[in-house]
């Protein structure tokens, strides 16, 4: 274990403070002794922060600190929705190290200050984010290594899914990432991670060989199978619960970067639906089939079908034939495409700055109830919804191997608002509340990444894993100063 804790004095920051380059840029009143700035704690009380205590971190830092004054900390503190891009954290600590991020829990838990962290920043709920905590902020941590010999990847805490992608297909390898390329590797791995190859190569936590963590103590700790084990079991599926994890190491595995697969369209009816259900009973591991269900130019529903196949294309072609010859294909293709290509065109649609809400559920099946609900709800034409192919793969995983216990679902089912608009918001959510609730009772718990609801239902949601994952908080984070997430509150 590594540890660092602050040498320099109050009065060493104050006098830096004075000297051109020194205090990492810091304004003049973050270091003037005596002076104060308003923050929140863990537990949502008003506190102050000494601001020479602050200009003494900033000044211990290879990276930056941003207080609310400062030039850039608008664009250190965004985030990807924009439903809470409005929040203030009280400071921004930009690390670009693993000893910076020791620095900066270090100050936070000593001062009981309420704790955010931000990889991509793509959290649906804002858990990236607060009104007067810290935002530690691994964004400048993006480096990938890939070891082709060894069939690995290590990435920084910081890093997207397309610096994840890019440096590994340069070898032609892969492993399994997310579908909108901007999202960051850190909060998409600690939630289970699905992606269009899961079904061949199983879910990011499946592939995950080992994490660099900053626990609460602020001790530096590498979890893997052969050390700090029940750590590492925890962190594959339990989120951000026991620290802030700087590095991540994948295993990688063979991949064609040019798949077989396309889009192809559909009308939006119980006939699909049907269809639709029969595939997921059907297909190889090899098959990603993934409806996305939205306006077409006309303003009609339609189902726009994401058709990846990670195996031989031949065998691909012949194993998908059903669904060019189904009656209901309104138009698109399948043929051979550049994986990276397909990885990235929701892009755009999930740009930053959106107001997004959404609510998802697992299904094990597609019952005639369910395709009836869905066929409803989605032709009413206010929302946009999707599905997750799962199964293959992940679902060969025991329940309890890792603390992601959702494996043996066929899909995850999203109901989405997307604005650009927040006069829109309240509809919004009302339209995706009521889709959701009248289907509810059909799901099987939900994706903690994409899903924010109570407490009990959190704590529900981890099934039989929950008990182990409380065991695992209080070693790691007695006090849950990391708490903003799907949070596992601590007995201790």
């Amino acid at each position: 274990m590594l540890r660092r804790t602050f040498c320099k004095t109050t009065l060493a920051a104050a006098v830096a403070a004075t000297i051109p380059g020194c205090g990492r840029d810091m304004p003049p009143a973050a270091t003037d002794v005596g002076s104060l700035i308003p923050a929140v704690s863990s537990a949502g009380a008003e506190i102050s922060i000494e601001t020479a205590a602050i200009g003494e971190l900033a000044d211990s830092l290879s990276g930056r600190l941003y207080l609310q004054a400062d030039d850039g900390y608008a664009a250190a503190k965004r985030v990807w929705n924009g439903m809470f891009d409005h929040k203030q954290p009280a400071m921004v600590v930009q690390c670009v190290s693993t000893a910076d991020v020791v620095n900066a829990v270090d100050f936070a838990r000593d001062r009981n200050l309420l704790v955010s962290v931000k990889g991509g920043g793509h959290s649906l709920p804002g858990k990236c984010t607060s009104d007067g905590g810290m935002m530690i902020d691994l964004s400048k941590m993006h480096t990938v290594d890939v070891d082709a010999d060894a069939m690995s990847a290590r990435a920084d805490g910081g890093a997207w899914l397309a610096h994840l992608d890019t440096a590994s297909l340069q070898h032609n390898l892969l492993t399994t990432t997310g579908t909108v390329s901007h999202t960051g590797v850190g909060g998409f791995t600690l939630g289970g991670g699905m992606g269009r190859t899961d079904r061949m190569m199983g879910l990011a936590i499946d592939n995950l060989l080992a994490a660099t963590v900053v626990t609460a103590s602020g001790d530096v700790v590498r979890a893997s199978e052969e050390e700090n084990a029940d750590l590492f079991w925890g962190l594959r599926g339990g989120g951000g619960n026991f620290g802030v994890v700087t590095e991540f190491v994948y295993r990688l595995h063979p991949f064609n970067p040019t798949v077989y697969g396309g889009e192809l369209i559909y009308d939006v009816d119980k006939n699909f639906l049907e269809f639709y259900a029969e595939l997921l009973d059907q297909a190889p591991d090899e098959a990603n089939i993934e409806p996305f269900f939205m306006p077409g130019e006309d303003g009609k529903m339609m189902a726009v079908v994401t058709v990846v196949w990670g195996g031989d294309h031949a065998a691909g072609e012949k194993a998908l034939a059903s669904m060019l010859a189904f009656p209901g294909l309104k138009g698109g293709d399948l043929g051979p495409k550049s994986y990276q290509a397909i990885q990235t065109q929701w892009d755009g649609l999930a740009a930053h700055g959106g107001q997004e809400y959404l609510k998802s559920g697992f299904l094990n099946e597609l019952t005639p109830e369910v395709i009836e609900i869905m066929v409803d709800f989605v032709n009413r034409g206010t929302i946009v919804s999707w599905f997750q192919h799962l199964g293959g793969a992940t679902s060969r995983v025991a329940p309890d191997a890792t603390a992601f216990a959702h494996r043996k679902m066929a899909v995850n089912f999203g109901i989405n608002y997307s604005s650009r608009d927040p006069a829109l918001n309240e509809a919004g959510i009302a339209a995706v509340r009521e889709f959701y609730y009248v289907l509810e009772p059909h799901m099987a718990g939900f994706y903690t990444n994409l899903h924010d609801d109570t407490e009990k239902k959190t704590w529900g949601n981890y099934g039989p894993n929950y008990p182990r994952l409380v065991e695992i908080k209080n070693q790691y984070d007695p006090t849950n100063l990391f708490r903003l997430n799907a949070n596992i509150k601590p007995t201790v």
